[in-house]
């Protein structure tokens, strides 16, 4: 996006004449209008549905440290309460579209590494520590100092990064690009399609998808990546009923034999805040807050001044707009995940396919989590878009983050070494922490070998150290006998 459009997209002074839900939001002062929220409510809220299969999944497939597994129907109706709880909030409070949901990443180490320590409960009662760890953070101003001690230029440098990242998201989602299964015997780690090559009529849906989204781009079209979404999706559908297709990944797209399923809140408020620390050494516990905190921290940063930035909310200075209640709200959202043991629930990169169809306000957040709340009985419904009919619209929107990429000064290795670091290493590692991370710490080096020590913010220092011992997390376990 240029910077002419975004300097259209926040227009100096309201429009006379709108009503008040138009000025509470401030959609015609950000250049907005109620049909392209709702547009970008649809679209974020199509390209994250996947969390309310892939959650379940995730958490359901692990075993406790007394080998008991949490129930599938339970925490697909946690995992959609949350979503749509918090996403509304964070519209009303933040006014950002920006939807939450239960973290990808950070429900892997809940049911891999935190469970088998403990029961579920005390696992989901560390989640909720972590979320009050965070507002703590937050009520200080910690947070948001930290957020505001970054320099401009590595901000557009995450921007960039997630961009790449959310692009790489879709091509993997979609099955264009795979993991080669025995890739210990080869230098080339993923690979095109499943084989070597594009094949499988999933793939066509995903590819034409692509074009149709690009196409639609280019034209202006408004409402475009919306309109490819139902597109593939009504033609994923003929397909499937042609050809009974397996291989559509977590959703099929197939008309469900049922519409509207009743839920199962047998999860809500199923967790104990302290019993972890009965259940192992202090220490251990100690390092699982961490872990988890700091991924939540500098994701949902990340997360935050990506879209903002896409959005054209950032100000001169390169803040975002209500930063303080943003991540109170996105904090507060960690410990609900943990209530409703659904696992922490954080800010969504996804929500960028709702800034691309024109989302600029919270009032998107009202469509996105509205839809969350009709997926507690619709789910059988909602979830058949199939992932390679909602993964064009996140290669889309990563060429448009990647465009910021042109604001870097690369002539000055300084500041261009930590931006090119952040950028490789997201979708390098599929992290946005880690990203963030390798641009804090080489930043903080670069900077002090050329002497310029003074310049950098003592939250960076601070920020950095905290970095290389995230990065050096297993070694130090190592050293205090942590297993």
């Amino acid at each position: 996006m240029s910077e002419s459009q975004k300097v259209a997209d926040r227009p100096s002074a309201t429009p006379p004449g709108v009503n008040s839900v138009d000025r509470f939001f401030k959609i015609s002062e950000r250049g907005s209008t109620f049909a392209r929220e709702i547009r970008g409510g649809f679209a974020t809220f199509f390209t994250m549905a996947y969390i309310l299969v892939l959650n379940p999944i995730i958490l359901g497939s692990a075993k406790d440290k007394f080998g008991h597994q949490l129930d599938a129907v339970q925490l697909t109706t946690a995992t959609a309460l949350v979503a749509a709880v918090m996403t509304i909030i964070m519209g009303v409070g933040g006014n950002l579209p920006l939807a939450l949901a239960a973290g990808l990443g950070l429900n892997a180490v809940v049911a891999f590494q935190i469970a088998p320590l403990m029961s579920w409960d005390d696992a989901m009662g560390l989640v909720v520590l972590e979320g009050l760890l965070i507002c703590v953070l937050v009520v200080t101003g910690l947070r948001e100092a930290v957020m505001h001690a970054i320099p401009q230029p590595l901000k557009q440098a995450i921007s960039v990064g997630i961009g790449l990242f959310i692009a790489f998201i879709g091509f993997v989602d979609a099955g264009f690009v795979s993991r080669i299964p025995d890739a210990a015997n080869t230098t080339v780690p993923v690979q095109l399609g499943g084989t070597g090559q594009l094949s499988g009529w999933p793939i066509l849906v995903f590819c034409l998808g692509v074009l149709l989204t690009i196409g639609l781009l280019a034209r202006k079209v408004k409402g475009a990546i919306l309109i490819s979404i139902v597109t593939m999706t009504v033609l994923a559908m003929i397909i499937n009923s042609v050809a009974d297709i397996k291989a559509w990944g977590l959703t099929t797209p197939a008309w469900p034999n049922k519409v509207v399923d009743t839920p199962d809140f047998g999860l809500i408020g199923d967790f104990s805040l302290f019993g972890a620390f009965g259940e192992t050494t202090a220490i251990t516990v100690v390092l699982l807050i961490f872990t988890l905190v700091l991924s939540d921290f500098f994701d949902t940063m990340g997360t935050v001044v990506g879209i903002s930035a896409e959005a054209g909310l950032l100000d001169e200075q390169g803040k975002v707009p209500n930063l303080g209640r943003v991540l109170l709200i996105d904090g507060a959202a960690a410990a609900a995940g943990g209530a409703a043991s659904s696992s922490s629930a954080t800010s969504y990169i996804e929500s960028a396919a709702g800034v691309g169809e024109g989302a600029r306000t919270g009032f998107s957040n009202l469509i996105t989590g509205g839809l969350f709340g009709l997926a507690l009985f619709l789910t059988p419904l909602l979830t058949i878009v199939p992932l390679q009919a909602a993964a064009p619209a996140l290669v889309a929107v990563g060429f448009l983050m990647m465009t910021q990429v042109k604001h870097i000064d690369w002539d000055k290795y300084e500041i261009a070494i930590p931006a090119f670091l952040t950028i490789a290493v997201m979708p390098f590692t599929y992290s946005i922490t880690n990203g963030i991370g390798a641009g804090f710490v080489a930043y903080v080096v670069i900077k002090a070998v050329l002497g310029k020590a003074k310049e950098i913010h003592w939250l960076m220092w601070g920020t950095s150290v905290l970095f290389l011992v995230y990065f050096a997390i297993n070694p130090i376990e190592q050293i205090l006998g942590v297993k």
